[in-house]
């Protein structure tokens, strides 16, 4: 009797072994259980291209493999929007669990105006108030390096990354001023900066020492325009809602 052919489920081509020779998925995928959880957990974690692998990468060489990843090999980090988003994430829980105040915008008066309520929102939720920003400090970037050849989207995966790692900076920080009650909050934020106008500088040309300048320019002029764009959009809305 002769076999049953198989056909591939997700492109329908002959199968001959237990993957597809066109598309290249497997026959029969594996089944959820916790040992599939436990290996998914370990992709993320692992020293071998997992997110422990890109902090540290990016801590000793950020701009030589920040290019890298936009350039030549998008496997050499964990993919930038997830790892911005679990630095996030860990900003955030650090945030509201360790009580960490941000110290970079406050604002008050005008309680019951939606200008008061987005920036109280943005200083209880600066992790995810980060992402909106990058979008302005990469306006700036673009402005500032007009003569390199990255667009605006890269200058965004550029900036997925370092902003990652300044928040794991000021994450750090304020986890040792909760615990050990030594006010190094500040510092961590400082610390933050020089790491973004390193990072930025070194990703376009670190021989030059005006492009630190300039990547803590952008950085200063984006944290500006979001300041101002958040206050301009509560303005609006308080103006509609009279």
């Amino acid at each position: 009797m002769p076999e049953q052919t198989v056909y591939c489920k997700h492109c329908n081509s002959e199968l001959y072994g237990e993957y597809c020779s066109s598309c290249g998925r497997p026959q029969e995928i594996e089944r959820i259980n916790g040992h599939y959880v436990l290996s998914e957990i370990g992709s993320v974690l692992n020293f071998d291209k997992g997110i422990l692998f890109t902090i540290r990468e990016l801590f000793l060489r950020p701009g030589k493999n920040i290019q890298t990843f936009i350039i030549k090999d998008r496997n050499c980090l964990i993919k930038p929007i997830l790892f911005l988003i679990i630095c996030s994430l860990i900003y955030t829980v650090a945030q509201q669990f360790m009580d960490i105040q941000d110290g970079y915008i406050h604002y008050s008066g005008l309680e019951d105006s939606a200008i008061s309520k987005m920036f109280t929102w943005v200083q209880g939720n600066y992790g995810y108030a980060n992402i909106f920003m990058a979008v302005f400090i990469a306006f700036w970037i673009k402005i500032l390096f007009k003569k390199y050849d990255y667009n605006f989207f890269e200058i965004l995966i550029l900036l997925c990354f370092v902003i990652g790692i300044a928040m794991l900076i000021y994450s750090v920080f304020g986890i040792i001023e909760n615990f050990a009650k030594i006010k190094v909050l500040q510092i961590g934020g400082v610390v933050g900066f020089l790491y973004t106008s390193w990072a930025i500088g070194q990703f376009f040309d670190k021989h030059k020492k005006m492009n630190y300048f300039k990547g803590f320019l952008s950085y200063m002029l984006g944290m500006l325009s979001f300041t101002l764009a958040a206050f301009a959009l509560g303005f609006l809305i308080d103006l509609i809602m009279k």
